[in-house]
């Protein structure tokens, strides 16, 4: 009678069975896990931060990654804010930092400009300032953000499929909605080659 219960609470078997880490804050997220994920994608890499700005800082080479893997057929993707919109203009109040919103997504648009013509697809959202979904294949991290906070101190999760309609499901879902919304920071071409 016992082993089943401690079998059950060590072995993920429900919906919980998704979550494979969390970190109390996205900084604790190892960089290698990051630099593992985008090494591995194979078929799509979806980077749905509002800024997306700490990935040019902490990957190394990350454009020559990006254009490798776009290269190689993987479906690149960028959703960030729109620098000029009232949700940036608020968000950039409630976390009230030197370093604003609108700055660290206008870095992610220059990076991004750099990679233009190498199938490497940008839009504009507004629906996804408190919530941050990076996708790797079948493997997903996830940032909830706070209230007057960075990404960087939002708890994070990594997420890996394993069930239809579960968590990473809904979070892809979601993501694909902002992406259909979204507006192409390139005009028609949205980055395609």
């Amino acid at each position: 009678m016992l082993w089943p219960a401690a079998a059950k609470k060590l072995v993920k078997a429900g919906p919980d069975r998704e979550v494979a880490e969390v970190f109390p804050y996205r900084s604790a997220c190892p960089s290698s896990l990051w630099r593992s994920l985008i090494t591995k994608a194979e078929r799509e890499l979806t980077f749905a931060g509002y800024t997306n700005y700490f990935l040019w800082l902490e990957q190394a080479r990350f454009g020559t990654a990006l254009r490798r893997k776009a290269a190689a057929g993987c479906r690149v993707r960028f959703l960030v804010g729109d620098p000029e919109s009232d949700l940036t203009r608020a968000r950039e109040q409630e976390e009230d930092v030197a370093l604003t919103l609108s700055t660290r997504i206008r870095v992610t648009l220059s990076e991004l400009e750099k990679l233009q013509g190498h199938d490497i697809a940008a839009r504009f959202s507004t629906g996804h300032a408190y919530l941050s979904v990076f996708r790797f294949d079948d493997d997903m991290i996830v940032t909830p953000l706070l209230t007057h906070s960075v990404g960087h101190d939002a708890p994070t999760l990594h997420l890996r499929r394993h069930q239809d309609n579960g968590m990473f499901d809904r979070f892809a879902d979601h993501v694909e909605e902002l992406w259909t919304r979204g507006t192409p920071v390139w005009g028609d071409t949205d980055g395609q080659a």
